[in-house]
């Protein structure tokens, strides 16, 4: 199958070729021999109910500081394109959110994975209040005396922004902190927005699992181990990447939400579980490909294109 492929994502001059998931899918559609072009949400164009992009032919290679070569920029309309990859990273805000109501206009004609819609109704910590006995004690609110209330219960809580991303902004808030008012000013000053705050559990010291779910069944699993003395175990702010095993609890939590995520057209999901309780679901632009290839000698870019294939095989399908 030969597919025309556009990649809506932050610049490709940006990547770290090592360990971005949006960099191996776009080597793996080149390998199948698909046309690939690269947009930035920027460079979408919504007029006179056609949608379009200013694009730009994309190859690319593993070469540091040479890992891409772009053509001419010409204006694509993208109804005529196969397949769209939503890939650019989060903040889940009012731009990101523009980008799914225009993308929605030419899906499934055009098959924007992930779906549009879903993407946009699914922000990763709310999408996962939804099901029920995956979360540990969780509190979503801007009201400060729910938020106290909650702390005077649980003691030792985590404090992060509702649509933040990357452990931006995440605190541990212990039994008696001092930081606590200043903190919900923090918050209050940076966004309307609610807070999410979550008991806090000790299983992160051993580390935080992501498992990648393409269209609803688990594929693979990293387990990202914290710092010392961090909470936090995102590998960009010190966390580690050790190889893991899907666990009984894992696989549990998995064939919950799995088939929910496949009803809602959400082929490429990461999920994120610390000891029996799974915190997020992203879907916007999830990572981890590249480090669980290496442990486990897998592709699962080549597994997710093979279902991207199925699925568009399905969608013209249903428009003919």
């Amino acid at each position: 199958m030969k597919l025309n492929v556009a990649i809506q994502m932050d610049h490709v001059s940006t990547i770290d070729i090592d360990g971005d998931s949006t960099f191996v899918l776009g080597l793996e559609a080149e390998r199948r021999g698909y046309a690939v072009w690269h947009y930035t949400p920027r460079e979408l164009v919504f007029r006179d109910r056609k949608v379009m992009a200013r694009a730009q032919p994309m190859k690319l290679r593993r070469e540091k500081g040479n890992h891409f070569t772009l053509g001419a920029a010409e204006m694509l309309d993208l109804s005529k394109i196969d397949v769209v990859l939503l890939r650019q990273d989060p903040p889940f805000d009012m731009s990101y959110i523009t980008t799914t109501h225009i993308l929605e206009h030419i899906h499934p004609k055009t098959l924007v994975v992930n779906d549009p819609a879903s993407v946009r109704n699914a922000p990763e910590k709310l999408f996962v209040t939804h099901f029920d006995n995956v979360m540990p004690p969780t509190l979503i609110s801007a009201d400060p005396r729910a938020i106290r209330a909650f702390w005077d219960e649980h003691k030792d809580i985590i404090l992060k922004p509702l649509f933040g991303n990357g452990g931006a902004g995440v605190f541990r808030v212990r039994p008696d902190d001092e930081n606590f008012n200043s903190l919900l000013e923090m918050f209050s000053q940076r966004s309307r927005e609610p807070v999410i705050a979550q008991r806090y559990l000790p299983e992160v010291r051993k580390g935080d699992k992501r498992i990648i779910l393409i269209d609803g069944k688990a594929v693979g699993v990293i387990n990202r181990v914290p710092a010392e003395g961090e909470s936090r175990s995102n590998m960009h702010v010190g966390g580690v990447a050790v190889k893991d095993t899907l666990s009984k609890r894992d696989k549990e939590l998995c064939e919950i939400i799995g088939p929910e995520l496949a009803r809602r057209g959400l082929l490429f999901v990461g999920i994120d579980v610390i000891g029996d309780y799974l915190t997020e679901i992203n879907v916007t632009s999830p990572t981890g490909l590249q480090q669980i290839n290496r442990f486990d000698g897998v592709s699962l870019e080549a597994q997710i294109w093979d279902r991207i294939e199925v699925r568009f095989q399905e969608t013209r399908g249903r428009a003919s």
